[in-house]
């Protein structure tokens, strides 16, 4: 009998409270916001890559184990400074081993020429005394050496002269090997080629390097990490336009990172590359990204190269402008909160833009109000200067459209290029729920 009581008991006040929802007043019923005037920014959002302007890859060119290493990570260093030595005990005996080798062609050709010196007298003597005389007394003329003797004399002396050139083509030969094995030894010193700071160090002393495939990496300098530093931005094909035409205005680019996320940081586009990237080329559709290179300084060395970067691109920003808020944008009302004259203009609305009803609206306009949402902003309302549009204001406890032209917009809002909106009035962002209604009487 006691429940029944209760059961009864509770059908008036259920009753009462749905009453009271029916009762509330036009403006207690509609979730509403105001226009206001400030700046307006068009944005695209992307993530990249921090990465220093160069990357250095300091490697030996010669075999051998590493003696010494004079530097360690984040070591700051200047042009041409030692990094590191390897032992140069077998490129010092190649040296030796050259000296001798071109000492020794250098006595063969003095020793060449001295037989060309000789041979040459030798030839020109024959070459007189074969010259034909006349001796008095005698009725015929006469030869001072035989044919052969001659020929002899002249094929020593052109023996001589050609060992004489390949006497000197070995000393040259010598020679450059004198001078690859000195540089050979020159190379066993690692040196900076650049000024900067040593951001990876992959060999310690002791490390046996081999080069003869491959030239091994020891140290990576990054030249003028602090001075600046690189993004390097994924931007979907979509979105390269828009970065483009901010490039060309040159609008800033504000990103953060995860080391310090309450930090802002900002940059300027230096470059659009034109290669494309394709990411998941598993996947049924791929994904073709562009990449953005943001230039951004980095006095205090706080960017690091392979962080993260959450950037944000300004495309467009128009100044101290009225905006609306999106959710007033995709609100359509049920029928009967509209003034009947604008019936009309409703059920063309909905026709037009394939409305699937009003609690799709409201529920879009709650997730515009979250502090947590954050949705894309529309790019095709954002590319074109002028769009028309309708906005619905309470008059009286119905609803009447108010058309507008409306240009950028960002996350949020919208800007309003023209329309009979002024500052602060109010227009209607969707429906409250029961709890909602219930919670602002309860307030008041």
């Amino acid at each position: 009998m006691l429940a029944c009581v209760a059961f009864v008991g509770a059908i008036p006040a259920g009753y009462m409270k749905l009453q009271n929802y029916r009762q509330v007043s036009a403006a207690d019923r509609f979730r509403r916001s105001s226009v206001r005037r400030v700046d307006v920014k068009y944005e695209v959002k992307c993530t990249g890559t921090v990465q220093p302007v160069l990357n250095v890859q300091v490697g030996s060119y010669v075999s051998g184990p590493i003696q010494n290493v004079f530097v360690d990570f984040n070591d700051k260093v200047q042009k041409d400074q030692l990094l590191a030595e390897i032992d140069p005990q077998v490129y010092q005996a190649q040296r030796r081993q050259a000296k001798a080798s071109l000492a020794h062609s250098v006595a063969d050709l003095d020793q060449f020429k001295a037989r060309l010196n000789q041979t040459e007298r030798d030839f020109k003597r024959a070459k007189d005394l074969l010259e034909i005389k006349d001796i008095p007394g005698l009725n015929h003329s006469i030869k001072g050496i035989a044919d052969s003797d001659y020929d002899l004399a002249r094929a020593n002396f052109e023996m001589a002269t050609a060992n004489v050139e390949v006497a000197k083509a070995t000393v040259e030969q010598n020679q450059a090997l004198l001078d690859a094995a000195e540089t050979n030894l020159t190379y066993t010193a690692i040196r900076s080629p650049v000024e900067g700071i040593i951001i990876d160090r992959k060999v310690d002393a002791g490390q046996t390097l081999a080069s003869q495939f491959q030239t091994p990496v020891m140290f990576v300098v990054a030249p003028d990490l602090e001075k600046k530093i690189y993004i390097l931005a994924s931007v979907d094909e979509a979105d390269i336009g828009l970065i483009r035409k901010a490039q060309e205005k040159q609008q800033p680019v504000h990103f953060t990172v995860d080391a310090y996320p309450d930090e802002p940081f900002e940059g300027k586009i230096t470059q659009v590359r034109l290669g494309p990237k394709a990411a998941q080329p598993n996947m049924p559709v791929n994904v073709v990204t562009y990449t953005a290179v943001v230039e951004a300084p980095n006095a205090e060395l706080k960017l690091l190269p392979g962080m993260t970067a959450n950037l944000v691109f300004q495309i467009d920003k128009h100044e101290k402008v009225l905006k609306i808020p999106n959710a007033a944008l995709r609100f359509h009302p049920k029928p009967e909160y509209v003034h009947p004259e604008h019936l009309a203009l409703l059920e063309g609305l909905k026709t037009e833009e394939g409305e699937e009803g009003e609690e799709k609206a409201a529920k879009t306009a709650k997730q515009d109000e979250d502090a947590d949402a954050d949705p894309a902003p529309d790019k095709e309302t954002a590319s074109k200067k002028e769009v028309k549009k309708y906005v619905w204001i309470l008059e009286g406890d119905l609803l009447s459209p108010v058309e507008i032209k409306v240009g950028i917009n960002d996350s949020h809002h919208t800007e309003m290029i023209s329309g009979e909106l002024k500052e602060d009035q109010k227009v209607v962002t969707g429906i409250k729920t029961a709890a909602e209604i219930v919670a602002s009487q309860k307030k008041k």
